[in-house]
């Protein structure tokens, strides 16, 4: 539904490409740290709502695209939220409905308070990296790990795995509409074969792939070490600063809710 073109193409096109990208790194990793810490469900839905303004406001990322781009992850924690909900035991009951002789769903104060807890979590973490993904551009990120030191062994292997994936991603889509067309979904039977032929055929592209990869850095006599991968605008202290205020009074709103 959404591949590394639309992503990129965010990423390149947002209003807060200028904005150093430790800047954005820092705003989104701190964000998912506090989104961790934090011990109600509270705090994570306001940091989730925060970031969605800073994204469609000041990114000017279509609203239409961040909401769709939202809807594939909040499905899944909302169905977590729920399973959590109905199915967690606790003391004080606040609603039941008896399906079955046999089967009867509950909700209580405490399994409600860890589903929403739960989904916020999800929520908030998925904003903080929607915020990471739509406004910094993966060569930016790429230029952030070399400054901090991390090995280029593993800024690699990341920028390989960033591109392959992708790469795999469209090919396994092609060839399961080509196989959906040929009704090879039909019946089990022809879709564990279908499956089963998908699965080798992306296992062969991949090791192609793999076979390919080196024999062009081979002959780019590459020797473990890449050009600059890109250059930015220095960091801007005052919109620095107003990251760590943000992230200040989160905290501080964390602390104020758990006491």
């Amino acid at each position: 539904m959404f591949g590394h073109d639309f992503l990129e193409e965010a990423a390149h096109h947002n209003a807060l490409l200028q904005v150093h990208p430790f800047t954005k790194l820092f705003l989104g990793v701190g964000s998912i740290i506090l989104v961790l810490l934090t011990p109600n469900y509270i705090v994570p839905c306001f940091l989730a709502m925060t970031l969605s303004i800073i994204i469609i406001v000041l990114a000017k990322i279509n609203l239409k695209f961040y909401l769709k781009l939202l809807g594939i992850p909040l499905s899944f924690a909302m169905l977590s939220a729920l399973v959590i909900i109905f199915l967690s035991e606790g003391v004080t009951e606040i609603w039941s409905v008896q399906l079955f002789p046999w089967l009867t769903l509950a909700a209580t104060s405490e399994s409600l308070n860890q589903g929403l807890h739960i989904f916020s979590r999800i929520f908030g973490g998925m904003c903080a990296l929607f915020f990471i993904s739509l406004t910094t551009p993966m060569t930016d990120l790429f230029g952030i790990m070399k400054k901090l030191k991390i090995p280029e062994l593993f800024i690699d292997l990341s920028m390989i795995i960033y591109r392959y994936i992708f790469i795999f991603m469209e090919k396994a889509s092609q060839i399961y509409l080509a196989q959906k067309m040929r009704l090879g979904y039909t019946r089990p039977g022809e879709a564990v074969r279908s499956y089963s032929m998908l699965f080798g055929s992306i296992f062969i592209t991949s090791w192609d792939a793999g076979e390919d990869l080196i024999n062009a850095m081979d002959g780019r006599c590459y020797n473990g070490k890449h050009a600059k991968i890109t250059s930015y605008n220095p960091v801007e202290w005052r919109t620095l600063s107003a990251v760590m205020i943000y992230l200040f009074i989160i905290t501080g709103m964390i602390l104020w809710t758990s006491g």
